[in-house]
């Protein structure tokens, strides 16, 4: 099951099991709009639709991203990072215990199936740069400024100031 999204990043297409969000893939290439046809669906549209308008921090969805066990982990500690917070990969290799692995740390943070939900784009080098993002680097930049209040969207594209 899957609906689609368009917003300031781009369309989205979001999929679902029966009981969870299993992916969020950002499209390059739009697809006609399929509307949410599950409460599910439904409901991880409106939190999007609501992230982007800036009235929601928090994301409250069932998910169940597959990957392996250390890639879990990784997706664990980053829901854990608020809203606007930034971190370097070596961060999130310490909060789960496996400092030496930074970059095991970054290509799961680039695996990441559930973008925006699981805010992988809040980790950045540790020289404060942004670095690689699945969605490619003007998106990731676009929802670092949206979090810290200075995204603007262009003709429905990410576009940065």
């Amino acid at each position: 099951m899957y609906c689609t999204l368009s917003g300031p990043c781009g369309q989205l297409k979001i999929i679902a099991d029966p009981n969870a969000i299993v992916r969020i893939d950002f499209l390059d290439q739009p697809e006609p709009e399929q509307p949410a046809t599950t409460p599910l669906l439904s409901e991880a549209s409106a939190q999007l639709k609501a992230y982007f308008a800036g009235s929601l921090h928090s994301f409250s969805l069932p998910l169940a991203p597959k990957g392996t066990r250390f890639q879990q982990q990784v997706w664990q500690a980053l829901q854990q990072l608020a809203y606007g917070e930034r971190c370097s990969y070596r961060e999130i290799a310490l909060r789960i215990g496996n400092p030496l692995a930074v970059r095991a740390v970054g290509a799961a943070n680039g695996r990441n199936p559930i973008p925006i939900v699981i805010p992988c784009h809040r980790v950045i080098g540790a020289n404060g740069k942004l670095t690689g993002y699945a969605g490619g680097l003007e998106r990731k930049d676009w929802l670092l400024r949206h979090e810290a209040g200075l995204a603007a969207s262009i003709g429905g594209r990410a576009r940065s100031r």
